[in-house]
């Protein structure tokens, strides 16, 4: 498939060839491709080094079964074919102080562009997912609901046959365009549209 974005400046390809598949390989990854992409979200910037974030993942039949109940019926169409499903979560607090962590779904989001870019070039894709029943999340897997809060899920495989979609997901499957920064980027004070 060919990828049609066109960036408005000079950016790194891999950016533009980060995008979020629904066909997925169910070809398993390997240990070392998986350990590659924690790794990378590990050294994600985070307020005062914190590091809130928390990925829980399947790769097992037993344990993907798990996670994949956990999305709503939309997504479930499609990531069942994914080889590793994963969770992310967010410490709601401080580790040494014990106050709100107001930052940590923002640094939750700096580990998961991490993790994405790292499957880009590990020739893997990502699709973050926010349909998922975050009211069972937390009980189903064991986490603490007054310590952490669910962000979102994410399928990770390699590309797979857009024809196993359902016929109304396979239009959209391709890379998808964006805004153009003049409606998103605004140079000192913000001028309306």
């Amino acid at each position: 498939m060919e990828n049609k974005r066109k960036p408005e400046a000079d950016v790194d390809r891999i950016f533009l060839d980060r995008w979020s598949p629904r066909a997925f390989d169910p070809t398993p990854l390997s240990d070392d491709s998986v350990k590659s992409l924690f790794e990378a979200a590990k050294w994600s910037p985070s307020c005062s080094n914190e590091q809130p974030w928390m990925f829980l993942y399947a790769v097992t039949k037993k344990d993907l079964a798990v996670f994949l109940d956990l999305l709503v019926d939309g997504n479930k169409v499609w990531a069942k074919n994914a080889p590793m499903l994963v969770f992310l979560f967010a410490r709601r607090r401080f580790a040494a102080e014990g106050k709100p962590n107001d930052w940590a779904k923002f640094d939750c989001g700096a580990a998961w562009m991490s993790l994405a870019i790292q499957a880009r070039k590990l020739g893997l894709y990502t699709h973050g997912m926010a349909g998922f029943h975050a009211d069972k999340v937390c009980g189903t897997l064991g986490v603490p609901g007054d310590e952490f809060d669910s962000v979102c899920a994410i399928a990770v495989g390699r590309i797979g046959d857009r024809e196993a979609l359902p016929e109304r997901l396979k239009a959209r499957e391709e890379p998808n365009g964006r805004n153009p920064l003049a409606e998103t980027v605004f140079e000192g004070r913000y001028k309306s549209r």
